[in-house]
């Protein structure tokens, strides 16, 4: 691990106190960064996200994808995570926090929206940053890439009514034109990118190498990138963090522990699945996180732009960082808790010598 990656957490904090810095001292430059956004998708940010994945697509060998059909089980985990416990357990923690233990100190009304927001998180798994955890625990990039895709099909199809059902709410608008350009930008064209830069590489007889020192140089932009979409996502709410910190506590003491638990029911389920970890790091971080453009959309299309429920996706916003790099660390930490992948020698590979073997 180099020095930077050592002190990310020094960087990560610095970076929050810079944003929150950054949006009380120039608000209107942050607005108007913020403003610069289609679809509500945030186009700095997305340049940002983009820098991030683009180096993971880099390792992406299209014959590694057909072969994830033969170890199903890390995939089972994650449709079983994302769609099956994670918004029921999301919706109970809301209700058991903000109808019961918070009630007293927080309006009727207020607490309902709240757990609508938190609803829209729980039902809308993360696309985008996925890939940037997943290359931080050295995720296999092939296997990420299909639980990826085969979560957003998913959605397109069960994100209203699964929604709708939490909510109750029986006509549930669904920004789609956020949906596809969220995939387009975040999964298909730095896949395209990534695969037709390896192809070029390998053409000119780099070789695998030679991929790889690519991927080594854009390393360090991939990090910068995701400190300045700290920097920018704490800017952009900076405001609400200062005049309203004792209501974005109370919304993010559910998501902490909705966040936490599905990451060690996902980890602690693929440890007894016996998975690879390059396979149960990425399954159990992609439960953990969420598509916030959609859910933030939704809560402002359905509830307005001032709504609590707006605010309790925003809250999410700010706390998802921060907490996947926690889990980040501690994947990365207990590696060894999880068998060790087979690795397919290339037909060129040399003998390996081990000392004191003839």
């Amino acid at each position: 691990m180099g020095r930077f990656e050592k002190y990310l957490s020094l960087w990560v904090a610095l970076a929050i106190g810079a944003g929150v810095g950054l949006g009380t001292a120039a608000p209107s430059m942050v607005q108007h960064i913020s403003r610069l956004e289609f679809a509500r998708v945030n186009l700095v940010v997305a340049a940002l996200i983009w820098v991030m994945i683009y180096p993971m697509m880099l390792k992406v060998v299209p014959r590694a994808i057909a072969k994830v059909g033969q170890r199903p089980k890390g995939l089972v985990l994650t449709l079983v995570i994302n769609w099956l416990i994670k918004p029921f357990t999301m919706a109970a923690l809301a209700i058991l926090f903000f109808k019961y233990i918070f009630a007293p100190f927080v309006p009727a009304q207020d607490a309902a929206h709240y757990i609508a927001g938190m609803i829209l998180l729980g039902v809308a798994p993360c696309t985008a940053m996925v890939f940037v955890w997943s290359n931080l625990t050295k995720g296999d990039p092939a296997y990420t890439l299909v639980q990826v895709t085969v979560n957003d099909l998913i959605l397109v199809f069960a994100f209203a009514p699964l929604a709708g059902l939490l909510l109750g709410v029986t006509d549930l608008f669904v920004p789609w034109d956020t949906l596809v350009l969220s995939v387009a930008i975040f999964v298909v064209l730095p896949l395209a990118a990534g695969m037709v830069t390896r192809f070029l590489r390998l053409r000119s007889g780099g070789g695998e190498e030679g991929v790889d020192r690519i991927a080594a140089r854009l390393k360090p932009f991939s990090m910068i990138g995701l400190l300045l979409t700290i920097v920018l996502l704490f800017s952009f709410q900076a405001e609400t963090l200062l005049n309203q910190p004792l209501r974005v506590a109370m919304i993010a003491t559910p998501l902490l522990i909705q966040g936490y638990g599905i990451f060690f029911i996902a980890y602690f389920a693929a440890k007894l699945l016996k998975l690879e970890y390059k396979v149960a790091a990425p399954a159990a971080l992609i439960g953990t996180s969420n598509f916030f453009e959609l859910a933030v959309a939704v809560a402002i299309s359905l509830f307005g732009l001032s709504s609590g429920a707006a605010l309790a996706t925003v809250v999410g916003v700010l706390i998802e960082v921060p907490v996947m790099l926690s889990l980040v660390a501690f994947s990365n930490r207990t590696q060894h808790w999880f068998p060790k992948a087979v690795l397919e020698e290339p037909a060129s590979a040399k003998p390996v010598v081990v000392r004191g073997q003839p």
